[in-house]
């Protein structure tokens, strides 16, 4: 026995169609007919479709200085995992390296991202720092290295801010992908600015 959405009661003649509530939002219409014929044109891009809206090659641009940021961030906090000495130096050098497998974590999704998108992720050494929104600043001190981690995250907050305002709603995979790696830098700011606070104390 089949389902019926449909309420088994006869029209009154003059009954009127329910008004919608003032600010309701229509429902979601789409042409199947012209989302499958669109699906089979340039299948090639993947999942690139004629809907995507941004400029995918300024995307991959901007995408690939952010694999560039995130590379030299895991580099520089892996120096100080390893450089960290005296006598904060056990938990600071943890928290380092904590860092340090999240920023790398941000460079595979950057990398994926870059790929779905039909671009090349850039893991060239050559013009790294280039590429780079944050510097490679080694610190000779423990609290010159968590100095110049908090400055990197700041760094990378703005300019992931930035890429996040730029992409507004044209790419909404790339800026929920973004937004949560701008969250995550937020967190290391916080830490590392609650270490920096412990050591002035």
């Amino acid at each position: 026995m089949g389902l019926s959405f449909a309420p088994n009661m006869a029209k009154r003649k003059d009954s009127k169609p329910a008004a919608s509530p003032p600010g309701a939002r229509r429902p979601f219409l789409a042409d199947v007919q012209k989302i499958r014929a669109r699906a089979r044109q340039h299948i090639e891009r993947g999942a690139v479709t004629d809907g995507y809206r941004a400029d995918r090659e300024t995307v991959i641009a901007i995408l690939n200085e952010a694999l560039a940021t995130e590379i030299v961030c895991v580099l520089r906090y892996k120096r100080h995992h390893f450089m960290a000495a005296g006598i904060a130096a056990d938990p600071a050098a943890q928290e380092f390296l904590v860092h340090a497998n999240e920023e790398q974590m941000h460079a595979d999704q950057l990398a994926t991202r870059i790929v779905q998108l039909g671009g090349e992720p850039d893991f060239s050494p050559e013009g790294l720092t280039t590429r780079s929104h944050s510097e490679y600043v080694a610190g000779e001190t423990l609290v010159e290295m968590i100095q110049e981690d908090l400055i990197a995250e700041r760094v990378a907050i703005d300019s992931y801010r930035g890429m996040i305002e730029y992409l507004g709603s044209d790419d909404p995979t790339t800026r929920r992908m973004l937004e949560g790696i701008l969250a995550m830098e937020e967190e290391h700011a916080d830490d590392l600015a609650s270490m920096l606070a412990k050591m002035d104390g």
